[in-house]
């Protein structure tokens, strides 16, 4: 698996499929992501295509506002699915970004959206999600990797990786 991490314009994007993990990111180091959980379970399928990580690879910020959106931008539209788990907390993780990121590229095709039940404030993406694209939210983030790898058709015997 190529993991490209915030601002890392240097490791390319080798091989199809591509996945933008989208989603809130945590602001402060006593708030985990979900980022490496979903990476582990992809790990565990043998997926070995390009996934982009809008966090820096230790996990504390650096540079500018403006390089780490540049690279979202650029990288959000080199994807083939756009992987939004949203495990809202108004607190801690409120996604605001999240929001408008969802917004802008709910029409392209390659947004799948998932979010833990107890999640409040996600009752538009979840009402968004289902009339752009016929499917209702994934519940759990197992089943939002197995499905993001059905949406993308990967297959590791067909695909002979």
């Amino acid at each position: 698996m190529n993991i490209i991490y915030a601002k890392e314009y240097g490791r390319r994007i080798l091989t199809k499929p591509t996945l933008f993990l989208a989603g809130p990111t945590p602001r402060s180091d006593d708030v985990p992501s979900w980022r490496p959980e979903f990476i582990s379970i992809l790990e565990e399928t043998g997926f070995d295509g390009n996934v982009c990580v809008p966090e820096d690879r230790d996990g504390k910020f650096k540079g500018s506002y403006t390089d780490q959106v540049e690279w979202e931008h650029a990288f959000l539209g080199a994807a083939d699915a756009i992987v939004f788990w949203v495990p809202r907390n108004l607190e801690t993780m409120p996604a605001f970004t999240t929001n408008v990121e969802f917004g802008y590229y709910i029409k392209s095709g390659r947004v799948i959206y998932g979010r833990p039940l107890a999640a409040p404030k996600n009752k538009y993406l979840d009402w968004l999600y289902e009339k752009e694209t016929g499917r209702g939210p994934i519940n759990s983030i197992e089943a939002l990797a197995r499905d993001t790898l059905c949406l993308i058709e990967w297959n590791p015997k067909k695909d002979g990786q």
